[in-house]
């Protein structure tokens, strides 16, 4: 750097010596050509003006001493342009002379002139030419040429002393040029190697003062700006520092938007909302490229007519939504053309999850309620009403009573039993048991109903199972619960299978397979869920309470095992129980 800036000073110096040089000797060629030029053109228009007095047969005979006169050479032209003769070439040769520029310009003016390049001698020619007169009228022309011999040889010479005088000029003009842009571009370079230090972090003190000229002040300058920038980016620092503080530890998603409507920064929880700690790909590009999301963008545009905070509830994702409640407000404090946007994420995916449930939960324990005791307060009307006296109009109410009542109570004891396994109030009692005696004790629970509807009931139980940890009450009451949703939801003559397994991992895998009229793969994940049914009007009518797989699934979790559930509609499901094993004992 530093060597650039001397050479760029002296070779401008330098330039500027040869420049001046150069255009001196041009112009003092120049104004030497010009009067040479003029010199011979004022002999040849003498010679001329003499010999144009004498007639034209005169001149003919004298043509060659005119020629040798005058060192030039002579051409005698008749009026209609004719040449009558010449002292250097073959009239044979020679064309009409009436249109040459010297010709006309002696016809119209009385004295004409021309340079014209020869291409013959390879050098300009000067010609003057007069008219002959003989009485009133114009007889012929009389014109000398010269060749500007001596012009190109004094210019030559004078280009000559201009590249000698230059040689000689130029090594003390470069040596002086040398020394004055050294001392012109030392403290210079002291600046310039300080500000490089000050840009890479590395400068430590302020520039030496050296001088109170206009360097010196500029150093003075230098050491005032550092300061003030020092200071500054210390100041901003700690900012940026406090900042990432805060982005660091808050739980909502932080996104800011430059004025080129470019993401350019965006926090860690928003990473985790979004479901990717590492996702950068979204930095630099608007938010509608990022996010795909008309919502969003719609919130955004609202937020820059209006200029005012924007709140929006958005929802993002197609198979699994994330739900966002989204602030878009401006960034106060900073200058017009760096204004930014803040957008802040708030996840309120499980909040709105648990509202749903919740109000799902109280609709659906409203309406399980309600149906069988409107039908028992109804039936209990009727009879009081004379409907008694009728024994078996009595008996078959009564019937449905009966029957309504019990079901009110498997639902209050379905109840009891999450509510206790939900509050930690339930009391497992865990021991080494075989699964294959477990299935055994179930299957004959169901043989009647399978009877009823024609079902073929198959089970298969690998030999050399591990027993498995688990309460043997709890392990029957999930078993039964899933093979009465196979018995119930497979059509007559049907097929259920039950199967027993060891994975990999070292647990025991229960399947259970039917074939009943499957479920869509849309509802799989909320058949956990209290009360939620597949087929709501069929689950009802068979007695089901809707809360069977709610209960199964947090017995499996109590029992650190998991539940799987494959279906295709029309083809069946299978039910996959994973309980962890006892590996001290095998079956």
């Amino acid at each position: 750097m530093k060597n650039r800036l001397l050479y760029r000073i002296l070779a401008g110096y330098v330039a500027l010596i040869l420049f001046t040089a150069i255009v001196m000797g041009l112009m003092y060629a120049r104004q030497i050509k010009t009067e040479l030029i003029d010199e011979i053109r004022n002999d040849l228009i003498a010679q001329a003006r003499i010999a144009a007095l004498l007639g034209i047969g005169d001149i003919e005979r004298k043509l060659s001493n005119l020629a040798d006169i005058s060192s030039s050479r002579v051409t005698l032209i008749d009026a209609s342009g004719r040449v009558k003769a010449d002292s250097e070439k073959d009239l044979a040769q020679m064309d009409s002379h009436l249109n040459r520029p010297e010709i006309q310009e002696a016809r119209i003016k009385g004295q004409g002139e021309a340079i014209r390049f020869s291409r013959t001698l390879g050098v300009d020619m000067l010609y003057i030419a007069f008219p002959i007169a003989e009485g009133s009228e114009v007889a012929g022309y009389i014109r000398f040429a010269r060749p500007l011999f001596e012009v190109s040889k004094s210019i030559d010479q004078q280009y000559s002393y201009i590249y000698k005088s230059l040689l000689i000029a130029i090594i003390p003009s470069f040596i002086i040029a040398f020394l004055l842009a050294r001392r012109l571009i030392s403290p210079i370079e002291k600046v310039i190697s300080y500000t490089h230090k000050v840009c890479s972090g590395e400068a430590s003190g302020s520039l030496l003062i050296e001088s109170n000229n206009d360097v010196g002040q500029l150093e003075k300058d230098i050491n005032h700006m550092v300061r003030e920038q020092q200071e500054r980016v210390r100041a901003a620092y700690e900012e940026k520092a406090k900042l990432e503080a805060a982005f660091a530890s808050m739980t909502e998603g932080v996104l800011v938007i430059n004025n080129q409507n470019r993401i350019e920064f965006l926090n860690r929880s928003l990473k985790e909302i979004l479901g990717n700690e590492d996702i950068t790909d979204i930095l630099d590009k608007t938010p509608l490229e990022a996010f795909r999301n008309v919502e969003l963008q719609d919130a955004l545009d609202l937020f820059r007519d209006s200029g005012g905070p924007v709140l929006r509830e958005i929802s993002l994702g197609q198979e699994v939504p994330i739900i966002l409640d989204v602030t878009i407000s401006a960034v106060h404090g900073l200058p017009e053309e760096e204004q930014k946007t803040m957008m802040v994420f708030h996840d309120v995916t499980r909040l709105k999850k648990l509202e749903k449930i919740r109000e799902d939960f109280v609709a659906n324990v409203t309406h399980e309620i309600k149906t069988p005791l409107t039908a028992i307060i109804g039936f209990i009307e009727t009879l009081e009403q004379g409907a008694i006296k009728e024994e078996v109009t009595a008996k078959k109410f009564l019937h449905i009573i009966s029957e309504n009542a019990h079901r009110l109570g498997r639902l209050v004891d379905d109840l009891l039993i999450l509510s206790s396994i939900e509050l930690g109030e339930m009391t497992l009692r865990f021991e080494s048991i075989s699964i294959a005696n477990v299935i055994e004790s179930v299957l004959p629970m169901f043989e009647t109903k399978a009877t009823e509807k024609s079902l073929t009931v198959d089970k298969w139980i690998s030999p050399g199972l591990s027993f498995i940890w688990a309460d043997r009450d709890k392990m029957a009451q999930i078993l039964v619960n899933i093979l009465d949703n196979a018995v119930k939801f497979t059509p007559s003559g049907g097929k259920i299978s039950i199967s027993a397994v060891q994975d990999d991992s070292g647990f025991v895998v229960v399947k259970v397979t039917d074939t009943g009229t499957g479920i869509q793969k849309s509802e799989i994940p909320r058949l956990g869920e209290r009360f939620y049914r597949a087929d709501k009007t069929r689950s009802r009518e068979m007695g089901g309470t809707g809360l069977g797989l709610s209960i199964v699934k947090h017995l499996m979790k109590a029992h650190n095992g998991s539940i799987d559930i494959e279906s295709q509609v029309g083809k069946g499901t299978t039910v996959s129980l994973a309980f962890p094993t006892n590996l001290v004992q095998k079956a």
